[in-house]
């Protein structure tokens, strides 16, 4: 017990912090640029980006999408009102929290799976775009195609996604989601109804925004809508990030 509490108190827990302040998503904005950055190539999300939090986000970026809480339904907020985060200002012990990610090693869904501190990888082919996540090593297929989401969808943590381009910003919609993860790390919920919509948008050659909007008839009375900031990291990897490599620590009797 001494030697788990005090790998706890050292190392912070990997899956809760970047390996240095360097990777780190919440981290304060680098210098300004001496030089106006490249222009954004064409249909072209290729590369490793960090999430990129502006000033104002820093607050709860962390945790969460936005300073005002959604507008959650009745059974919505009795689920959230319930719930034991180990993130934001309702914060719980590790020995606590209920968090499917931290307790479960569940995947931590979309779109909660940017709120995870690591970076992520854009790879495109012909028919799909795929997202390589540092995170437990999630992947998942955006299917630009031309396809439509299944009739009989299978319900999976990532949900089904297909894409297209409008303009220079590619359009996703996701659909087809198991009621096993939350939205974000503080603990609001989600149904199996859950449908996300994220434009893509890269600004410039080193920048890309997604704007995010979540609906769900039965967790939620209007669409919760965000957007967030990445930054290239040309110079970067993706490492190798296993949630079973650190729930025993999590996980540890009292």
């Amino acid at each position: 017990m001494g030697n788990t509490l005090k790998y706890l108190a050292l190392a912070g827990i990997a899956l809760l912090t970047c390996a240095s302040g360097a990777r780190a998503q919440m981290g304060k904005e680098d210098a300004a640029p001496k030089a106006a950055p490249a222009p954004a190539p064409v249909h072209d999300l290729s590369g490793i980006w960090n999430m990129r939090a502006t000033p104002a986000q820093r607050k709860y970026i962390g945790s969460t999408y936005t300073a005002e809480e959604p507008a959650q339904t009745p059974w919505a907020k009795a689920k959230y009102d319930a719930a034991k985060p180990s993130n934001g200002p309702r914060s719980n012990p590790l020995t606590v929290t209920d968090d499917p990610v931290l307790k479960l090693c569940f995947p931590p869904g979309t779109p909660r799976i940017y709120l995870q501190p690591f970076p992520l990888q854009i790879v495109q082919t012909p028919k799909e775009i795929i997202m390589i996540f540092e995170y437990d090593h999630t992947v998942r297929y955006i299917f630009t195609d031309g396809r439509e989401h299944p009739a009989d969808v299978t319900p999976t943590y990532m949900g089904h996604s297909i894409g297209k381009w409008d303009g220079d910003t590619l359009v996703v919609d996701t659909v087809g989601f198991n009621e096993k993860t939350w939205l974000d790390r503080d603990g609001h919920q989600h149904s199996d109804q859950l449908h996300v919509v994220e434009r893509f948008h890269r600004t410039n050659m080193d920048a890309m925004t997604i704007d995010i909007t979540m609906e769900d008839p039965k967790a939620l009375t209007k669409p919760w809508v965000t957007q967030l900031n990445f930054q290239l990291r040309p110079t970067w990897d993706i490492q190798e990030l296993a949630c079973t490599d650190n729930v025993d620590f999590i996980n540890f009797e009292k």
